[in-house]
């Protein structure tokens, strides 16, 4: 029989329901019910982390997969992935995973997953795929063994969490790619069941001690105008500095939604939008030549080429750019 672990962040409300305070849902529960995620749920009168050590996914990525373009550059790591998410998009590219939740699937402890990142020589441990907050206690104790046996780790997050438990978590993470799905309210109620202000909060909270990167998956019709992207572009610049890079997603038909594939040309105009406000801005998912290598801002001389996950560091020496030695913004 498997394990029971307790929850954290929860509280008993005045009808004797319980209260969740992980991540800004706050559902309330009676007993044996659980949130909306699919992996907190309520026994015994108390929350428990019914999804700790539920493994969909455990393999060695290209850390460019993530997406991250300036930690590791060229690196393999060790990706790990649970069942369910605290939102319900209805694009979701991952949707077989984060909309269910399978209670018999392979278990696994901390100490193993360690020794499987170790095993596959990896630099570090990714928590990816779903949405990795919602096993916050697993990914917690992952996290603290990683930092102990000198592995980095790697948070790929929809940022929607309240700050008690970021602020627990963000000491033991290197590196964050955070999804900021739209700069629009009405999106995130409409197409995602969650909400925009948490999303931003999270990401300047850990832009204090982290290295951040930010994705956003452009949908034709809903999120892709240059007023929009323009407006996510000014957001980044200002709140989390020009030069944190933004990746420029396409969208492809999944799950609930049916509309065309964003195509190249829309993915290439908003990179020059958002080039007016960011040092590095990339395009993903994607054919293009476009919006691939990293350049240098104030040479533009190239700093690393990329070619799909086929990764050269071409113009980096001593952390800096070879040709005009400006800071390269790039971890190694």
């Amino acid at each position: 029989m498997a394990t029971m672990h307790s929850a954290e962040f929860w509280r008993t409300t005045e009808s004797g329901k319980i209260q969740c305070e992980l991540c800004p849902h706050h559902c309330v529960l009676a007993e044996k019910k659980t949130g909306l995620c699919g992996v907190r749920r309520v026994v015994d009168g108390r929350l428990t982390a019914a999804g700790y050590g539920l493994l969909s996914s455990l393999h060695n990525d290209p850390i460019e997969k993530k997406p991250l373009y300036h930690f590791h550059p060229g690196s393999e790591i060790f990706s790990i992935g649970g069942w369910g998410c605290n939102f319900a998009c209805s694009f979701c590219q991952n949707w077989q995973i984060s909309q269910a939740v399978n209670a018999q699937a392979q278990s696994f402890r901390p100490d193993e997953i360690i020794q499987a990142a170790r095993d596959q020589h990896s630099p570090g441990i990714a928590y990816t795929y779903n949405e990795p907050l919602i096993n916050y206690e697993f990914v917690r104790d992952c996290a603290q063994l990683a930092r102990r046996a000198g592995l980095f780790n790697v948070l790929v997050t929809n940022g929607f969490v309240e700050e008690k438990p970021a602020a627990d978590l963000l000491p033991y993470i290197d590196a964050l790619n955070i999804d900021i799905k739209s700069m629009d309210e009405a999106f995130y109620k409409q197409q995602c069941r969650g909400a925009l202000a948490p999303v931003l909060r999270f990401a300047r909270q850990a832009a204090e001690g982290c290295h951040v990167e930010i994705t956003n998956l452009l949908i034709p019709g809903l999120n892709d105008s240059e007023e929009q992207v323009g407006r996510l572009s000014a957001w980044v610049a200002a709140n989390l500095g020009r030069n944190t890079p933004l990746h420029l997603s396409a969208y492809h038909p999944e799950f609930k939604m049916d509309l065309p594939a964003t195509p190249p040309a829309v993915l290439e105009r908003a990179l020059a939008r958002c080039r007016r406000d960011l040092d590095y801005v990339y395009i993903g998912n994607v054919l293009s030549s476009a919006g691939q290598d990293t350049l240098c801002p104030q040479c533009a001389g190239k700093l690393i080429a990329r070619q799909g996950y086929a990764v050269h560091i071409v113009g980096i020496s001593n952390q800096a750019c070879r040709q005009c030695g400006r800071p390269a913004d790039v971890l190694m």
